[in-house]
């Protein structure tokens, strides 16, 4: 007996190859399968042609033409190989080997964001030597944005750990009659590392994840690559304004929530101590060096730097989907508080080694 195929065989017409493949099956043998009057084959219907043949081992393809008979034969050749079983692993390697991949991966988005860095630098240095290319209306627009829309939740915040300092200040000292001393702890504290820490982190949720978003919309809606269509550079047009922006902006921030923390922390003592608002900051004048002030400064437009950087390139990095564009969003935020974490820790010891 043989079996003749013809016509097409190809994936628009396996559901119906395979009906008829699975009727010729249930017949005793066939001597050949007579593949002469086949017009188009392509890989899904040579598959079906492969477990064919595999139901009659005895049977010779005939009349096949060369390409198709070529492709019957790599389909086969696939199909026999043996696909590699994973490796069981128990729980400590397992664990072991993703504490690896995430160490890996950590490098890798590390050297990512400092080649991105290194651009954004290239692109910067060319505009100061070009001053038109910056796009000011943009920077004033963006610095609205991240700076005057931003004071009231700072200044909201750095209010509150002003107080909370002041009093666990009080608190504690109280025990060793020392609690005139949190004049002291407040102006320290604030100045000098949660000022400006938790003014960036604000920053980061508020600001770098609004510009991941606002350039991962672009990117899915296209319009990123309508820019590089018309010779555009996203970077120069995009990126640098709002890292310029950001950078301005974030010491003014600083120096306003460093103010209103001072005076949450002057609120609580006046309560808990009975000083006047005088009498605390003529002592903070009188305790506190003015390098406290200028560490936190120093760090303020490093931390914008790396905020504006991470939001943007995690905005460029969106793949074609709404989702994309949340996971990236969540991304930038989960870094930017990182980085400003470790350079935060960086500084501290810098400074410490300055003897500042």
């Amino acid at each position: 007996m043989i079996l003749e195929a013809g016509g097409t065989w190809t994936v628009f017409a396996v559901s119906s190859l395979r009906a008829m493949a699975s009727r010729a099956g249930g017949r005793k043998q066939a001597a050949a399968i007579d593949l002469g009057a086949i017009d188009r084959l392509d890989t899904a219907g040579a598959l079906e042609l492969v477990r064919l043949r595999q139901r009659f081992p005895q049977a010779a393809l005939e009349n096949g033409k060369a390409e198709h008979l070529a492709l019957i034969e790599l389909v086969a050749s696939g199909a026999a190989a043996d696909v590699p079983q994973p490796q069981r692993m128990g729980w400590v390697m397992q664990s072991l080997h993703e504490l690896g991949e995430l160490v890996m991966e950590f490098f890798e988005q590390t050297a990512r964001l400092l080649a991105f860095f290194g651009e954004v630098l290239v692109v910067m240095a060319g505009a100061v030597r070009r001053p038109r290319r910056f796009r000011a209306p943009s920077i004033v627009t963006q610095m609205r944005e991240v700076w005057i829309l931003a004071m009231p939740i700072v200044g909201v915040l750095t209010f509150l750990i002003g107080v909370v300092i002041a009093y666990q200040g009080v608190l504690q000292l109280r025990t060793f009659g020392a609690e005139t001393f949190a004049v002291e702890a407040v102006g320290v504290s604030i100045l000098r590392e949660l000022g400006v820490l938790l003014t960036a982190i604000i920053v980061a949720g508020r600001s770098g994840s609004a510009f991941t978003a606002q350039l991962g919309t672009m990117q899915v809606n296209l319009e990123l690559d309508a820019m590089r269509t018309m010779a555009l550079n996203p970077i120069e047009w995009l990126v640098v304004p709002r890292i310029v922006a950001l950078v301005l902006s974030m010491p003014l921030l600083v120096f306003f929530g460093d103010i209103v923390g001072l005076l949450g922390g002057a609120f609580a003592c006046m309560i808990y101590l009975d000083f006047t608002l005088a009498q605390f900051f003529n002592r903070l004048r009188d305790t506190i060096d003015i390098w406290h002030f200028w560490t936190g400064m120093i760090k303020a437009p490093v931390f914008a730097f790396v905020i504006a950087a991470i939001g943007c390139y995690e905005g460029l990095q969106v793949r074609g989907s709404a989702e994309s564009v949340g996971q990236q969003t969540t991304r930038s935020v989960v870094e930017s508080i990182f980085f400003v974490v470790a350079l935060d820790a960086l500084f501290s010891v810098i400074f410490l080694l300055a003897g500042v």
